[in-house]
């Protein structure tokens, strides 16, 4: 749940624990509970109350008493059917069509395989929960982890070393704010394809014994095309670092910092979209749309 009054305020970086080594292979994806009804095979986001406006860049609830600054918050997958040619896996039955991914949601997830250069794709839930957390609340705080830093904090290090992954997009939002005013923007590629976000995965055993799988987004500082809407940007892998950014055998930190860059923003373009999209409830085309 969201922190109470006393704590205001969580960046989407709190990382504060001790690690560990990880746990056996995952088993399957998030069996987190919720407490509200969603569609079938998605998890319902943090709960914004009480009028639900929920703000990527700034995700806030009109109640004072709980802010959650985030650094990539919300992105899109509209198009699942193309991943088989653009990645080389097969979507699962469920992938069906996203315009407005939230925090807290499963999303799809891209890995390879462990013993061969095959890759696969799968559900998890996106909150990092590192395994030696104590409940799930800290995934809230982890959607995101800072590339600068993903090398060094507890939270992070060990699944850079041994577990990451891709998360598909074909577009992701951020917030530009003007005063008390704050308009969406969509970025999407210059071409329209779809593309991956540099990603982390974990497995976290909950109280009643079950395995859950859990993933973060990698940001950066913003390129041209978004530094003057946000302050960072989520880490976009180019095609020809792809097969390096999955390989398992590469363990290193230093073999795979360097890929964390800003994209190329002569690749991108971005577009003013509808505040349809500031609810999470709302997750249909419209909310991709030019406005």
């Amino acid at each position: 749940m969201l922190n109470s009054a006393k704590n205001s305020v969580a960046t989407a970086n709190a990382e504060n624990q001790t690690a560990h080594e990880s746990p056996a292979s995952p088993i399957q994806p998030s069996l987190l509970p919720t407490e509200h009804p969603v569609r079938p095979g998605h998890h319902q986001p943090l709960p914004c109350q009480p009028t639900d406006l929920c703000l990527l860049g700034e995700r806030r609830t009109e109640t004072p008493s709980a802010i959650l600054l985030l650094m990539c918050g919300r992105f899109r997958l509209s198009r699942p059917e193309k991943l088989a040619g653009r990645f080389g896996i097969e979507p699962e039955d469920d992938w069906v069509p996203r315009y407005n991914i939230a925090p807290t949601q499963d999303i799809p997830v891209i890995r390879q395989h462990a013993e061969e250069p095959k890759r696969f794709g799968s559900r998890m839930r996106w909150g990092l929960i590192p395994f030696w957390a104590k409940d799930a609340s800290v995934g809230y705080k982890m959607i995101n982890a800072r590339a600068e830093t993903v090398a060094t904090k507890p939270s992070f290090r060990d699944a850079l070393k041994k577990r990451r992954c891709m998360i598909p997009a074909d577009g992701f939002y951020e917030w530009k704010k003007d005063g008390k005013v704050k308009t969406p923007f969509c970025f999407t590629m210059a071409d329209d394809s779809i593309f991956a976000f540099a990603g982390l995965w974990e497995t976290w055993k909950n109280p009643e014994g079950q395995l859950v799988e859990t993933c973060s987004i990698i940001t950066t500082t913003p390129n041209a095309l978004v530094q003057d809407v946000h302050d960072r940007m989520p880490v976009i892998l180019p095609d020809d670092v792809c097969d390096l950014w999955l390989d398992p055998g590469v363990q290193k930190p230093d073999a795979v910092c360097d890929l964390l860059k800003p994209f190329n923003p002569a690749l991108m373009r971005r577009y003013e979209v509808s505040s349809r999209m500031n609810l999470v409830k709302n997750d249909d085309p419209a909310c991709a749309e030019p406005v």
